[in-house]
């Protein structure tokens, strides 16, 4: 996973031995290893949790959705709230809200229950976030600076590959509310450290507003979208509601859109997404998290109440497609300077779409587990490039709101393709909740239904990719005239 950028203010590194600085980047980054992790580790542990409180297809699918769009719809405000109130504050309280949204989550006894605690976590992890970040940038400088932020870029890699045996430990021995649970005791212990080891800050000066109304709007806008997705599983995609929330959603975002040009202080600037770089690079991240997310959704499912394995099994089962996407985020970051963006995008696009269509033409675990690793490789590239392609063309001073718009798009991702894997591979979902696995005649098409929708969505996603994403005669650091819609 990449990690969630704001707008961050760089100042001059505090005074203070080095030591301190790196104990508090350990501090600061398990905090955000935790808000990684509660995606991975959480959809290992779905189909139990579907099972134990007796939850519907739509309501599971909320349990992914809900956090990643909280999180992605509240991220740069959360951003520039630590702007206006300071990043340790926020830090701290983002970390308090995610310890008391765990526990609500754990000690669930229903799906309303569950979903308020995992839409609080999203919350919570809006604020913690980016405030972290801010921390990470503000304590070291120069190339003290750069070694904290590659370790803090790699915690995505690692968080993925964690959760997944994470969430099959914990779910096969404690049960699923352990993957919340846990968070506590940590959360309290990185509490009670943070607030030892950073001293107060002074209140930052004000400076313009947070543009509460933009994030309401174009939250609400990717909620009703990801409504209108889940449902049309199982009302259709051509009925009279499902249209009608897929043009409420519209409408929600042309006002997004409005608010964003009139307002003195807006939520994204619109005119860096409309440059080519930054725009190919959201395009990527997008897909990529998207395929990510539909990779896992499908595959615990199939997994668990298809094949018959556990939890536990079926986290190491998952484990060579972390490996996998970290291996092709290394090796993308090791060739694109010398492929470059365009070629490279669509090289992984089209290796995650091969990776999923495996599981279409062969049956059997050792196909499935075959071809989400070979996926997985494909959307590592994907995520490396995105970011090169958004990032790499910008002025310095714009660093902080395109990586806010690119981590906003990241989570935005994940909640709108686990949406559309959740319908479109409805049927074995829903055969698969009542406990049928390979032995009760339970049908596989729904799974190849979702296997080959993602195929088809990275092949459209590799072409659009082709056509936006600039070429390498401009390749300075800065934007220019060519990158421009």
């Amino acid at each position: 996973m990449s990690d969630s950028t704001p707008k961050i203010t760089c100042a001059a590194a505090p005074a203070g031995p080095p030591s301190a600085r790196w104990r508090i980047l350990g501090l600061v980054g398990v905090a955000q290893l935790m808000l990684i992790l509660d995606i991975t580790v959480v959809a290992i542990a779905l189909p139990q949790i579907g099972a134990d409180l007796e939850l519907s297809r739509e309501t599971l699918t909320w349990v992914m959705s809900g956090y990643t769009l909280a999180f992605g719809g509240l991220l740069l405000l959360g951003g520039r709230a630590a702007d206006l109130f300071g990043s340790r504050r926020l830090v701290l309280v983002g970390l308090a809200l995610f310890v008391l949204a765990s526990l609500v989550a754990g000690l669930a006894t229903s799906g309303p229950m569950l979903l308020a605690g995992r839409i609080a976590q999203g919350i919570a992890a809006a604020i913690l976030s980016p405030a972290a970040l801010s921390l990470v940038v503000t304590l070291f400088d120069g190339d003290e600076r750069n070694r904290a932020l590659g370790i803090w870029s790699a915690l995505g890699g690692g968080g993925a590959a964690l959760g997944v045996l994470l969430g099959g430990l914990l779910t096969a021995g404690p049960g699923w509310p352990w993957v919340f649970i846990v968070n506590v005791p940590v959360g309290i212990i990185l509490l009670l450290m943070i607030r030892a080891q950073l001293p107060p800050q002074r209140r930052p000066a004000p400076s313009g507003r947070l543009d509460v109304l933009g994030a309401v709007l174009v939250t609400a806008a990717t909620g009703t979208l990801i409504f209108a997705l889940i449902r049309a599983g199982d009302h259709g995609w051509g009925t009279f509601t499902t249209v009608g929330l897929a043009v409420v959603s519209v409408i929600l975002y042309v006002g997004f859109v409005v608010r964003q040009l009139t307002a003195r202080t807006p939520l994204m600037d619109l005119r860096l997404l409309a440059r080519r770089p930054v725009a190919a690079g959201t395009v990527l991240i997008l897909v990529a998290t998207a395929l990510m997310i539909m990779v896992f959704f499908l595959g615990t499912f199939y997994l668990q109440h298809y094949q018959g394995y556990d939890p536990l099994i079926t986290g190491l089962l998952f484990l060579p497609v972390a490996l996998a996407t970290m291996a092709g985020a290394n090796l993308a970051g090791r060739v694109i300077g010398r492929l470059g963006a365009r070629i490279l995008a669509v090289v992984g696009l089209l290796v995650a779409a091969a990776g999923m269509a495996v599981p279409v033409l062969w049956d059997g675990t050792g196909a499935m587990v075959i071809g989400v690793t070979i996926a997985g490789a494909g959307t590592g590239i994907a995520f490396v490039v995105a970011s090169a392609t958004a990032l790499g063309r910008i002025e310095p001073h714009e660093a902080g709101l395109a990586s806010g718009i690119v981590s906003t798009f990241h989570e935005f991702g994940a909640s709108i393709g686990a949406a559309v894997i959740s319908s479109t591979a409805a049927s074995s979902i829903a055969v698969a909740g009542t406990g049928a696995g390979a032995d009760g005649g339970a049908s596989t098409a729904g799974f190849d239904r979702g296997f080959i929708t993602g195929a088809t969505v990275a092949i459209a996603a590799a072409l659009v990719v082709l056509i936006i994403t600039p070429g390498p005669r401009n390749s300075g650091a800065g934007p220019s005239v060519h990158d421009r819609t």
